[in-house]
């Protein structure tokens, strides 16, 4: 069994994921076989895996870092919010049900078993695990089933290193509270603590560092300043969604709709990478930007309430204008549906059983149905021959006459509608803006000249990440902690 450790952390979007991304580049360039973990994740971005599943699109990008594929091993249960209280639920990489959060909670128990199959199935591929912790394991009324933080952690024999976050203020009280809330056999699994997002000068913060040491009696792997370069990591917090935002941009304006349940927005980040785009992502109350060459409806978890939210804020008559003005518009999945004349949800996958009217912009209807369609795919830019890679995550079944109208060539088949002399365009596929060739067709389209390699940028940033950590962390003493579980799997 390989060596394992966890990375929890005193709250949600203390860095992390960035920080298990860094160090899976960090010791795979040392010459050891690493292997990401996230026992559970909570989140609407989901990469599919070589294995014909889905996780969370953070342990994608560790997977990366750690150059090898996703496996659905690596994040064996994923919450997929569809409403304030409820959320889909996928168990090694395929749909388990749907559950209210309260009916959840009182279930987890009998994931448990697979959490720790699949931990153990990876552990005999590499040489170490970096397991992710998620939210914070001081969140006591969640420790009696927790199978996220401590009580993976107690149940498969994992040491902790415990990361604060400076950048939110109180981060002594965040660390030595921590321990205070913990019961002793959770408190003897953290073997030290680490300070993500310091700015200025960590000398300044020795005398915090000291301090919590003597109060926890927890060594410290490390003050790590600010990495400004993180953003150009895809995301997979819809709280980072405004960050992704490239205001300072110019040439050409791309305007999206934050809508509530808004899906795989990592889509936007090769198009925020470029000096020519300005994309501007619209939050609730804000009208869309008569400015706005195109408008990006992105993907949703929750299709037929997102199209509710949309015409809720006014956006369907905002979008109407930007086409009478001559302007694009492009689908992605949920976006895709919504530009269609109508969607079914007669079963309620995505909740309450219903029908709506689409946008109306393209002559497509969608039904949603109970078997997700996953996989990876290839194809070309029909217009201009360019090639292409992504992927398909979705339960809905588009058919009409504008489906004659493709604009994209996938797997040998047509994909996508299109309407409007080609100003409105869908498709189902995401991260396809990632493909260079084809992101440099699609913006040549309005006159733009794109030189901008995304992912060499990706890997750039996963190798400057993997040097910050070598610097501000004690990495050799972190590989010490690292051990095998002592419990027979």
């Amino acid at each position: 069994m390989a060596r394992a450790l966890m990375i929890q952390g005193t709250g949600s979007n203390v860095g992390k994921s960035i920080i298990v991304a860094g160090l899976a580049r960090a010791y795979t360039r040392r010459g050891l076989t690493v292997r990401p973990f996230k026992p559970q994740n909570m989140s609407n971005n989901a990469a599919v895996t070589v294995d014909g599943g889905e996780i969370g699109r953070a342990q994608a990008l560790q997977a990366k870092a750690a150059g090898v594929q996703p496996h659905t091993d690596m994040n064996p249960v994923l919450l997929k919010p569809q409403s304030n209280t409820g959320a889909q639920i996928i168990v090694q990489g395929q749909v388990f049900g749907a559950q209210e959060a309260r009916a959840f909670g009182e279930a987890k128990d009998q994931l448990m078993p697979y959490v720790l199959e699949s931990f153990d199935r990876l552990g005999q591929t590499c040489d170490l695990i970096l397991v992710e912790g998620a939210g914070s394991p001081a969140e006591t009324n969640l420790r009696a089933r927790d199978i996220a933080n401590m009580g993976f952690a107690r149940a498969a024999d994992v040491p902790v290193v415990l990361m604060g976050d400076i950048d939110r203020g109180g981060v002594i009280a965040q660390i030595v509270g921590t321990q205070a809330v913990l019961d002793t056999e959770d408190q003897s699994l953290i073997q030290a603590f680490a300070i993500n997002k310091f700015r200025g000068d960590v000398r300044l913060f020795d005398g915090g560092r000291d301090d919590i040491c003597a109060r926890t009696g927890w060594p410290c792997l490390g003050v790590i300043p600010w990495f400004s370069s993180a953003g150009h990591l895809p995301a997979e917090d819809v709280a980072d969604l405004p960050a992704r935002a490239n205001s300072a941009g110019r040439g050409l304006t791309i305007v999206v709709p934050q809508l509530p349940r808004i899906s795989n927005f990592d889509d936007l980040d090769p198009l925020a990478a470029e000096a020519e785009v300005r994309l501007i992502v619209v939050p609730p109350g804000t009208p869309l930007p008569a400015e706005a060459d195109v408008v990006l409806l992105g993907g949703s978890k929750a299709t037929l309430s997102d199209l509710a939210a949309l015409r809720s804020e006014g956006w369907d008559v905002d979008i109407a204008a930007h086409v009478r003005r001559g302007g694009h518009v492009l689908g992605l999945c949920g976006g895709y549906q919504m530009l269609g004349r109508s969607i079914a949800d007669p079963q309620g996958i995505e909740g309450p059983p219903g029908r709506a009217e689409g946008l109306g912009y393209l002559n497509i209807d969608t039904d949603l149905l109970p078997r997700k369609t996953l996989r990876l795919s290839t194809g070309t830019h029909r217009s201009s021959g360019a090639a292409l890679t992504g992927y398909e995550i979705h339960m809905g079944e588009t058919t009409g006459p504008d489906c004659a109208h493709a604009w994209l060539e996938v797997d040998g088949r047509p994909e996508g509608a299109s309407a409007y002399a080609g100003r409105v365009q869908g498709c189902y596929l995401h991260g396809i803006f990632t493909s260079d060739a084809f992101r440099r067709a699609w913006l040549a389209q309005f006159g733009l000249t794109s030189r901008a390699a995304y992912d060499a940028l990706v890997e750039q940033t996963l190798d400057d990440l993997a040097d910050h950590l070598e610097r501000h962390m004690d990495l050799d003493h972190m590989l010490t902690i690292a051990r095998p579980p002592t419990r027979t799997p």
